[in-house]
Formats: C-alpha cells, structure tokens, sequence
C-alpha cells in the first residue's frame, strides 16, 4: 500500500474529508455492478436479463441524426454556445405549447438550455442555498439537487413517498420550522423510481405550499412525455401560478433516446432562470450547437417520443402480467419507464429477504435478473422496460424467459 501523502488531509469535509476514499461502504450501484459481473462468471452460458438501468435501449431517431450529421459540418456551429441558441429555446417553448399546453412562456427570458437535468440540478442549489437553508427532496429519488445543498452547507429534509399516498409527497406532513426554512422544494413526475404520476389538483396544492412558504419549486420533468392509457403528459408549469413558484427541467435523454447527447433545458419563472443562467455561466459553455440544433428538430417532432411511449406502454403490460402470474401485486404505471412492486419476504420454505436489496441480489446471482431496489420507504425493486430487445417478438422472449426464471421457487409476501 502506497503511503499517505498530505493530499489525503487537504480534501473538502464535503466529500470526507482526511477520510476520503477510506469507508467500507458499498454504494448500491456498485453492489448491483458486483453482483451482476459475479453472476456471469459463474453462469457463463445463461444470459443475464438488465432491467436495471433505466437507459432507452434504441438509438435517437434517424431524423435527429441526420440533422446533427448536417449541423456538425458547418463551420458556424463550431464555437462556444454559452448559454445557447435562440433557434432551441424557441423549439422548448413551442413543444411545450404543443404537448403540455404551457401558453405564454417567453422563450428568450422563460428558457435556457442544459447539458441534460444532472447539471441543472446540480447547479440550481447554488443560486439559493446558503448555510443552514433547506431543501426539500422525496425518498425514494434522484438525489443530486440534495447532494448539493449539502454541499454548500445547507440541509435535507426527506418526505417518504409511500404506497398509501400514491407515492406523492405528504406536503402537509411537512413541520411548520421546515417550511419556513425551506428554499427549495424537489419534484419529481412522473416519478423515478416509483413510476407515479402526478396530477392537476397535486401540483395546484404544491404551487399553494409555496407561495404560503416562500419555496421554489423546482419540477424536473425528464418522463414528463412518456405516459401511456389515455394519460395525457402533464407540465408542472400548466397549473396555474406555478411560473410565479418555480421551474420546469426537461431533458431529451429519456423521451427522445438521447442520454448521451445530454441536451435539455429549464423553464419557468424567469428570475429563477436568470439566476440558473449566472450560474452556469461560471459551469460550463453551453452544449455544442449542431446538438442544440438537432434536438430542437426532435422537440418540433413529438410523434418520436409517442411512438416510443407505445413500446414500453406494451413492454409494461407484457412484464406486469408476467410478475402477477408468479404472486407480485405489480400495477401498469400510467408513466415512466419504471415498474415499481413490493419484494418478496421470502422463499417459501427457504431463504428470507429483509430488505429490498436481499431480493435484488437474489435475483441477480441466482435468476440472473437485474433490478434496482429501494429501502428508503418500504421495501421495493424497480424493474426498467428498456431491456434490451429488438421488436415485439423478442420482448415476448425477454417476458417469457423472466417468468419461467421465477417460477421454479414460491415467494411469499
């Protein structure tokens, strides 16, 4: 072992401190890395089934490549973008109109584009939080808009999304000192992990809490538009009073097939987006144009993200039909790409899983399926749909072989 140098006692406290890199603790995603590489090697022959990673598993269309083919090779699209191109956030304010019917966002002062949700996320901290201020954030969730609040000294306040409540958050739960600390309230529809939508009603009593408490609200959207079963895609921004309250983050990641492209943007209240806009002036230098270019080709062509939607609309009927037949209580959500169920208790007669992350591993090292689980309220496995499979055909393999996978133990619930 390398002996320590005075690097190691000059790391933030934010990060560890002199302790950085010495835990033992294991983060749950590199315990599903180590558990999947661990069941390959001892079942070389069975294929291992990822319904972990919640990544589309298609390419982004070939209209959207086509454009950014064409955009690459002008030699005026080669320089910084900043803090972007009037041409996307035109697109943004246009596809927000035509899929969400948000009217009367200012493209110019209302929009600006990200180099996907993370670093807005990310970002937004900075423009509100001093030390001892609150974020609000739901368990379980996308954690980083926390990460970062602490990280500038502030503090988190978790609200449990539960079962009972529809897996949206308790706003009334919320301690009165809580509230009026707050300076950020963290959203998160339809929702990841737990694949719930919310609704006009929800979000018209989240836009009342935050005029009461003085919070911006900050709604990232990345699943906005994919819902399914007559479910129409529904905009924070929609609900009256919410552009006085708060920002809306999209992301083409999820909706358009493009998780490496990382191109988004963030709409809403223009001050919020102005401060954001001061921030990430000091962050980065905006995301190359031709990709700007390409995805504002792909936001004035919804029919892409509809036409993905119908895909894991099928794949969710085909996987909840298959988790019920073996005794799961699995329910279709009306958006997302996450199925969200109860783990098992136990193996009838045999083995006992006290939490979610015992039934993932289970599933991994023995039935070579991978999930995510979640211990954070109760205990559930996120199964994604964007498992790797060409056509309706092969996604019926893909369901059947799960099934037949599970079927050769009882679970008990």
């Amino acid at each position: 072992m390398s002996e320590e140098t005075y690097i190691q006692q000059l790391f933030a406290d934010r990060i560890g401190g002199a302790n950085y890199g010495k835990g033992t603790a294991i983060y749950k995603f590199e315990k599903i890395k180590r558990a999947k590489a661990a069941a390959k090697k001892e079942h070389p022959n069975v294929e291992l089934i990822d319904m972990g990673v919640g990544e589309p598993d298609e390419m982004a269309d070939a209209g959207i490549v086509a454009k950014l083919a064409e955009e690459a090779s002008k030699p005026e699209n080669r320089g910084y973008a900043d803090n972007g191109i009037a041409e996307f956030k035109q697109a943004a304010a246009e596809y927000l109109k035509n899929v969400f019917n948000v009217e009367g966002i200012d493209a110019e002062t209302e929009i600006l584009h990200s180099i996907g949700s993370k670093p807005a996320l990310a970002m937004l901290p900075s423009c509100f939080i001093n030390p001892g201020d609150v974020t609000i954030m739901t368990v379980p969730g996308y954690p980083v808009l926390g990460t970062h609040t602490k990280y500038l000294g502030g503090e988190v306040y978790n609200v449990q999304l539960t079962k009972e409540n529809n897996f949206l958050p308790d706003l009334d739960a919320i301690p009165a000192d809580i509230a009026k600390r707050a300076k950020l309230l963290y959203l998160n529809y339809p929702n990841n992990p737990t694949g719930a939508s919310a609704t006009p009603e929800f979000f018209e009593k989240v836009v009342a809490f935050a005029k009461k408490n003085d919070i911006v609200v900050v709604h990232d959207a990345p699943y906005a538009a994919l819902t399914y079963d007559g479910l129409k895609p529904l905009s924070f921004l929609s609900v009256p009073g919410a552009k006085e309250v708060g920002v809306e983050l999209h992301s083409l990641s999820k909706s358009y097939n493009m998780t490496g492209w990382r191109i988004g943007f963030v709409a809403g209240n223009p001050l919020v987006v102005k401060a954001f806009g001061d921030v990430k002036d000091n962050n980065d230098s905006g995301q190359f144009i031709a990709i700007q270019k390409a995805a504002a080709w792909g936001l004035q062509h919804p029919e892409i993200t509809e036409k993905i939607a119908e895909k894991y609309s099928r794949r969710h009927d085909m996987l909840v039909a298959a988790l019920n037949e073996v005794g799961f209580t699995a329910s279709k959500p009306k958006g997302s790409f996450f199925l969200y169920v109860e783990a098992p208790k136990g193996i009838k007669g045999g083995q006992r899983f006290e939490t979610a992350e015992d039934f993932s591993q289970f599933l991994i090292r023995e039935k070579l399926i991978s999930t995510v689980p979640w211990d954070d309220a109760g205990h559930f496995v996120r199964f994604s749909v964007t498992f790797i499979a060409n056509g309706e055909e092969q996604e019926k393999l893909v369901i059947d072989e799960i099934k037949r996978r599970l079927t050769d133990v009882e679970f008990e619930f």
